[in-house]
């Protein structure tokens, strides 16, 4: 679990919910830089925010954004992709003991740089075709259904090292993830 709060939304525009972790994510990461801080929390905010955000997207918002033909089979594969790179380059950052190294703040730079460009992307790629392609009535179905599957995830304690270690070894037996 995480001492820094997350939010706890329950209803709006997927769009608008997504790219309010999307700012979330942003933020973490500036204090993941910042030793000044509880990194050892942020770091754990950070794994609960990314897992919780990616299941919930991949459990719902991808499939209906296919459905409704807003994004075709390639990006919602290319956002699965992305997410179990984030998750790796987030599991090398979980296993360090210290968040005071250089191999930290090595692996915090990698992680940055995944996270940064899976964001650009979806929001360009999979984001934008939303708006045009998919009404507000199912935008507002899809974030009540988002905003669910995130709260339970957070709920479960799904930024552990032991699950996020789970889905990136499933990752990789799957194919998603590169040996």
């Amino acid at each position: 679990m995480t001492t820094i709060d997350l939010g706890r939304p329950i209803s709006g525009d997927v769009i608008d919910l997504i790219l309010d972790d999307h700012r979330l994510f942003e933020s973490l990461l500036r204090d993941l830089r910042d030793n000044s801080l509880d990194r050892d929390a942020v770091r754990q905010a950070f794994a609960t925010l990314h897992v919780a955000h990616a299941e919930a997207e991949e459990k719902h918002v991808y499939p209906k954004l296919r459905r409704k033909e807003a994004i075709g089979e390639h990006e919602a594969e290319h956002g699965r992709e992305e997410h179990a790179e984030g998750h790796e380059a987030l599991l090398a950052v979980l296993e360090l003991k210290g968040t005071d190294t250089e191999a930290f703040d090595d692996a915090v730079e990698k992680l940055a740089a995944t996270i940064s460009h899976h964001l650009t992307e979806e929001e360009l790629t999979i984001l934008n075709p939303a708006r045009e392609d998919v009404g507000p009535r199912v935008r507002a179905e899809l974030g009540e259904q988002f905003a669910r599957e995130r709260n339970a995830q957070v709920d479960d304690g799904c930024g552990s090292l032991e699950n996020v270690r789970r889905i990136v070894a499933e990752a990789r037996r799957d194919g998603v993830l590169d040996d």
